[in-house]
């Protein structure tokens, strides 16, 4: 097993390429396919390290999930038709497949236990066990904030209204799998909107989701329980998260120009394509249309001198992913960008604004963070950066790849260690950085 990756400067990014399909959306592809009535196939699915533990999860539970050629193959049970006890579910370093499976286990009569890597076993979970407990789910300590987790699932879930604290995709959506088996109407209220995938797979596949904001600026998602989910192939676009780091690689590289095709643009995805654009940035989508009721198009991203800017806290939604990339184009932009309300960052693979100003320190750029904030201070286009040391992942795969696009525009090498989570996300990251100029290669 390689755990470090060296990169090395590199000039004149170029090409179009293809990026893997989007995580999340494929984590939802899996789960509610296997919930319709009848059998579907999935394109592109991606199979990173996380999707699959997702897969292998489901199969467990006795899903019939199979890759057949190029598309994967699932024979839906219908929804809250798990049965059984006892099953180990094995999912890695995945946040959304445990959380969204802890939804779709307790809207069915099926008792598992969840676990997971070292990393994954630190990150919270009694965010999503507060409202499933309230759908009549059990778990052996209903307290317990870390996996590993025992759940007991309900028959009939009872449909209930929870107001979520935060804005989270993950708590939304483990209260949407379980409120499709509940004889009623489910809501979650958040304070903004969080991405929509599973909102608009329910939507494409039939089942009825509303969706409106309140006169308190709060969001209302409903659901209406018992749908019958239709048989429609699903095609997952490719994932705006991975595309960032061509994308971001190609504006801080000279004479570089780069583009992707295929990218889900969903317009609470493209939050770090909107703040770049504001940076400076010379990025347009073209080819705009529209797949399985998510909006996809075609990304181009060239060379440019950014500025500093402040991003506002609403942003955070829809770019919570991209701040470890941003913050490396933040380094190269003139003036201190400014971060703030990201506390969610310190709840990811690992503490994400540590570990991204532990390494620009090293760089001997500066940063300032509090609970919730980070400042960086941009040193130009035309800082050099000496390079010739080494960055320690942290077990974060966003941090991994981030570094190693910095140390495109480094003056001697730079090695990020412990890379081997690359695989829960962007497994070809390596590959397709190097098909467009970049010079990674493992040490």
């Amino acid at each position: 097993m390689i755990n470090s990756i060296s990169s090395n400067k590199s000039s004149n990014l170029s090409g179009e390429i293809v990026v893997p399909g989007d995580k999340s959306i494929s984590h939802r592809a899996l789960i509610i396919g296997s919930m319709v009535s009848g059998k579907i196939k999935v394109k592109n699915l991606l199979e990173s390290d996380d999707v699959i533990a997702t897969a292998n999860a489901l199969r467990r539970l006795g899903c019939n999930i199979n890759k057949v050629n190029n598309f994967w193959e699932i024979f839906g049970n219908g929804i809250g038709n798990l049965f059984g006890s006892n099953y180990e579910l094995n999912m890695g370093n995945s946040g959304t497949g445990s959380r969204l499976l802890m939804g779709l286990i307790a809207g069915s009569d099926v008792e598992a236990t969840i676990y997971g890597d070292a990393s994954l076993s630190k990150r919270p979970m009694k965010r999503v066990i507060i409202p499933l407990v309230k759908t009549g789910a059990r778990f052996d300590n209903p307290n317990n904030d870390n996996l590993p987790i025992k759940i007991r699932g309900s028959k009939i879930p009872l449909p209930i209204k929870y107001e979520s604290p935060v804005a989270s995709a993950q708590i939304k959506s483990s209260i949407l799998l379980t409120g499709l088996s509940s004889p009623g109407k489910t809501t979650v209220i958040e304070p903004t909107l969080s991405r929509d995938h599973t909102e608009r797979m329910l939507k494409y596949l039939g089942a009825k989701v509303d969706i409106e904001q309140q006169s308190n600026s709060f969001w209302k998602i409903s659901l209406e329980g018992l749908p019958l989910l239709m048989p429609y192939d699903i095609e997952v676009p490719s994932d705006p998260s991975s595309a960032a780091f061509p994308i971001v690689s190609s504006l801080l590289t000279p004479n570089s120009n780069v583009k992707v095709l295929n990218v889900c643009v969903n317009d609470l995805r493209i939050g770090l394509y909107k703040t770049l654009i504001e940076m400076g940035a010379n990025i347009t989508f073209s080819n705009k249309r529209e797949v399985n009721g998510e909006p996809v198009a075609d990304i181009s991203a060239s060379y440019s001198i950014l500025n500093g800017i402040t991003i506002p806290k609403s942003r955070v939604a829809s770019m919570i992913d991209e701040y470890p990339i941003l913050s490396i184009a933040a380094v190269k932009a003139q003036g201190e960008t400014h971060m703030e309300g990201i506390e969610e960052l310190r709840f990811k693979e690992t503490d994400r604004i540590n570990a991204i100003s532990k390494g620009l320190h090293s760089l001997g750029i500066e940063t300032f963070d509090t609970k919730d904030s980070m400042v960086i201070k941009g040193n130009g286009p035309d800082c050099k950066l000496e390079g010739k040391i080494s960055i320690e992942s942290q077990l974060d795969h966003r941090i991994a790849m981030s570094f190693l696009c910095l140390g495109m525009i480094t003056e001697n090498s730079l090695i990020v260690e412990n890379t081997d989570t690359i695989n829960s996300s962007f497994p070809s990251f390596v590959k397709i950085m190097n098909t467009i100029g970049a010079k990674l290669e493992y040490v």
